[in-house]
């Protein structure tokens, strides 16, 4: 590759996706602002409604925000939540001669020799980039992600937009502080974007997971992989929802694989998956029956300080033992501030909630009676009309990911009517825990990944 990144944040790429983005966006904040001076609900279904078909025609980093953001219970009204959850994050693939010329730019001209095999038609097209099969000189199969050209333009451009509306609604409805989230998912976007970094967290993540035999992580292909390409092992599975009526005990053993996938790194590298999107996991079978999960994508990767752990381990034993020093104590950890005992009760509200099957020693579902889409949500509402009579409350940044992580975690059990034992499965990962001893993992485990210590 060329020396000069002629995709870097470029001020022409930026206007054109202003162009696009801003104008879709303004005509959608002035109606909410006219609805909220002239006495109307600026968090009306009408609003949510338009909000969804303005960002309908458009493709690309905003589509992903949005989806983002309908994921994070609360973070945006119900009606928001509803309309946008509806979108469709697929883009028009790229032709062949298109990727030809992507190709090309990353691997250079006699890119088409490196490769046994390539499929110019994708096997699939996302927000940020599009997925082709192929496969090595030696008859390997891959998954080759290729980004889409000027998305680092395209993510800059649309994050400022993101600062917009998020400031529209802090006016609108001040309960909860969206600026510490903000900064955070403008960070993780950011980060999608680097597919050496992607590379490094599937390499942080194959050891991290690698007494777990029910989870695969496929392997990196460094010599066909570049900053907008990353070649993996392609694994070959099914998608999940096509076990839900399974028999129970096959749903129960998919149901662990998840859990597993999700804490273990968790609690032995300080590292979480952030997206609980269902098709970054398939099914694999062996001797014509499913027996764990693949993880394929790892480009929404979030990297904790061990304290963050410590915290939630603290948080999960003050709840257990009814000790609210120490749940006051794990609150101040993750770097919630000014907490008054009216909001520590309020925070407690929804810690109770994601924290309930872990604490509760029974076989049992992860929320009785709840559909996968609305799980959280009134616990989340009730949160929310608490704060509006005692907040407002900043969320620390840490705090995002962890929440939607866990949310789409749950939500996935739900599809999976799995009945287990949340309790003793926790138990397990969190086993004579000491933050030492995860401090000397996580900085073992990051230094092979090639990844750098969390400040």
């Amino acid at each position: 590759m060329a020396d000069t990144d002629r995709e870097a944040n470029r001020f022409s790429a930026r206007a054109a996706r202003y162009a696009r983005v801003g104008a879709n966006m303004g005509g959608v904040a002035a109606r909410m602002a006219g609805s909220r001076l002239f006495g109307g609900d600026a968090r009306d279904a009408s609003n949510a409604a338009v909000l969804a078909q303005a960002l309908g025609g458009l493709k690309g980093p905003i589509m992903k925000v949005a989806q983002l953001l309908a994921t994070i219970p609360d973070l945006i009204p119900p009606e928001y939540a509803a309309e946008l959850q509806k979108l469709q994050s697929e883009a028009p693939p790229m032709g062949a001669a298109f990727v030809k010329r992507r190709m090309q730019a990353e691997l250079g001209a006699q890119w088409q020799s490196r490769f046994g095999s390539f499929d110019l038609t994708p096997a699939a097209a996302a927000s940020l980039g599009q997925v082709h099969r192929a496969s090595t000189k030696d008859g390997e199969k891959l998954a080759c992600k290729l980004q889409y050209p000027d998305m680092q333009s395209a993510v800059e451009a649309d994050l400022k937009q993101l600062e917009l509306v998020f400031a529209l609604h802090r006016r609108m409805d001040p309960a909860i502080d969206t600026r510490e989230i903000a900064k955070e998912i403008g960070e993780r976007v950011r980060e999608e974007l680097d597919y050496e970094r992607e590379a490094k967290h599937a390499a942080l993540y194959a050891q991290a997971l690698t007494d777990v035999a029910e989870v695969r992580v496929p392997r990196v292909h460094p010599d066909l992989s570049t900053r907008r390409l990353l070649s993996l092992e392609w694994l070959e599975g099914e998608k999940i929802l096509g076990f839900t009526e399974a028999p129970v005990e096959i749903r129960n053993r998919l149901a662990v694989a998840m859990f597993k996938a999700w804490w273990h790194p968790f609690s032995h590298a300080a590292v979480i998956h952030g997206d609980p999107h269902l098709g970054n996991y398939t099914v694999f079978s062996e001797d014509g029956e499913a027996q764990g999960i693949n993880l394929l994508d790892y480009g929404c990767i979030r990297i904790f300080h061990p304290r963050f752990v410590g915290g939630v381990v603290d948080l999960y034993r003050g709840l257990q033992t009814d000790d609210r020093a120490r749940v006051v104590h794990a609150y101040e950890t993750w770097g919630f501030k000014s907490l008054s005992n009216e909001l520590i009760d309020i925070l407690n509200i929804w810690a109770r909630f994601i924290y309930a099957p872990l604490l509760d020693d029974r076989v049992r579902t992860v929320a009785d009676g709840v559909k996968p889409g609305e799980y959280g949500r009134r616990q989340a509402f009730e949160v929310h009309k608490a704060l509006k009579e005692k907040g407002p409350v900043t969320v620390p940044r840490e705090f995002v990911f962890m929440d939607r992580a866990a949310v789409g975690l749950g939500a996935v059990f739900l599809h999976l009517k799995a009945e287990l034992n949340y309790h003793r499965l926790f138990e397990n990962e969190i086993d004579r825990f000491s933050l030492d001893n995860l401090e000397h993992k996580q900085k073992e485990a990051l230094a092979a990944a090639g990844l750098p210590n969390p400040v």
